[in-house]
């Protein structure tokens, strides 16, 4: 699988209606959306699909759908933030069951453990499941740090076959665990929302995991530097970073991003749960001229069908 772990990955979000209940009609849209923007790959219960607010039987669910839709055309990763390697493993087993093809596993963060034990926490991981495991570098979010030689050790693990980085700044962190982990199969992707994805791409990351709402903008992007189209690519980039960084705005990014969604006819609802914020009218002002500067393009929507 770590050789399949590349390219365009976007985290999805999770769309609720106006009560909050799960928007499976919305959700099908969005893999299509993501499907027909030529992603590499698409993820569910990151941090970006409000996994931390998600119930066990909705995670069923929701893993159920896109697997179904998405049918083996690329891979499906399912995010893990137990709190324990119990709870990580428990979530790995189920993400299995349901068809996932690779994990995205967060280290404990309620009980801060030792960096030293971590490598035993995603060996047990690795071991409880057949699915690839990729190690979450986000210490904004857990208040763990992974210096590069920590994940060059987890590197060398059976089963563990990438890792995500998100610790600011993140390209000169891709170049340094690229350096430390040398010549292997071992995939270094970023994050941050793609915010310094061609500086992570330049310094050895193969692939890049965003938020949703930009995939049909940020693909063509990643073609042209692949190309070595790279002021091509960087023109391109420079047209969305406004969007990329609307985006990044801590307590109100899921709102931010699911308005975007809503705008360009993709989901029906910027709802959010707890403790997500919504926007203020403020920020949704700011949220709309972004929009309307880029001129974002609407979506044409295909007949869904969501079966029981």
């Amino acid at each position: 699988m770590a050789a399949t772990l590349h390219g365009l990955m976007p985290i999805l979000a999770t769309p609720f209606d106006e009560g909050g209940a799960l928007d499976r009609p919305s959700l099908r849209r969005l893999v299509e959306f993501e499907l027909a923007s030529g992603v590499d790959g698409v993820a569910v219960f990151g941090m970006a699909s409000e996994g931390f607010a998600l119930t066990t039987a909705e995670r069923r669910i929701i893993l159920a759908d896109v697997v179904e839709l998405v049918d083996g055309r690329v891979p499906v990763i399912a995010g893990v933030n137990g709190t324990s390697t119990a709870t990580a493993i428990e979530q790995s087993l189920a993400a299995e069951a349901g068809g996932a093809d690779a994990l995205m596993v967060l280290p404990p963060f309620m009980v801060k453990p030792p960096p030293a034990t971590l490598v035993d926490f995603y060996a047990e991981v690795a071991v409880a499941t057949s699915l690839s495991v990729m190690v979450q570098d986000a210490p904004g979010v857990t208040g763990i740090a992974m210096p590069p030689t920590l994940i060059a050790e987890l590197a060398r693990l059976d089963g563990v076959d990438s890792v995500k980085i998100e610790a600011p700044p993140t390209a000169p962190k891709v170049g340094a665990v690229v350096e430390a982990i040398g010549d292997t199969d071992f995939a270094v992707l970023g994050g941050q929302n793609a915010q310094f994805c061609l500086e992570e791409y330049a310094r050895g990351a193969v692939g890049t995991m965003p938020a949703c709402e930009f995939a049909d903008l940020l693909a063509p992007v990643l073609a042209q530097f692949g190309e070595g189209r790279v002021e091509e690519a960087r023109a391109g980039f420079r047209r969305m970073l406004p969007l990329v960084l609307v985006g990044l705005q801590g307590g109100i990014a899921w709102a931010v991003h699911k308005e975007v969604l809503v705008a360009r006819g993709i989901i029906d609802h910027p709802t959010v749960r707890y403790p997500a914020a919504r926007l203020d009218a403020g920020s949704r002002a700011a949220v709309d001229l972004v929009i309307a500067e880029l001129e974002l393009p609407q979506v044409p929507r295909l007949p869904t069908v969501v079966r029981a």
